[in-house]
């Protein structure tokens, strides 16, 4: 299992857009990919479960990946939000 911990920094926090962004990428990998945040963990590869969790700025969330590509994941997964979804 790898995981990483990231800090949500796009003004708008994770809205529709960003949220199917992070989908699309997620859904790229075999590993089974979650995110958790606020005490829940939600399937990262399901929008409405990450729309569910009203991730704003600021919001820290862990990104974990287990499976046969889980690092790729987890860096692409990071690298995404770390460039605020090409919002900014």
């Amino acid at each position: 299992m790898t995981q990483e911990i990231v800090t949500i920094e796009n003004k708008t926090g994770i809205h529709a857009r960003p949220a199917s962004i992070f989908v699309q990428t997620a859904t790229k990998f075999k590993s089974k990919v979650q995110i958790q945040a606020k005490g829940k963990t939600v399937d990262a590869k399901s929008i409405l479960m990450i729309m569910s969790m009203g991730l704003v700025k600021g919001t820290e969330i862990t990104i974990v990946a287990d499976g046969p590509d889980e690092a790729d994941a987890v860096k692409a997964l990071k690298d995404l939000v770390d460039s605020k979804f090409g919002e900014e």
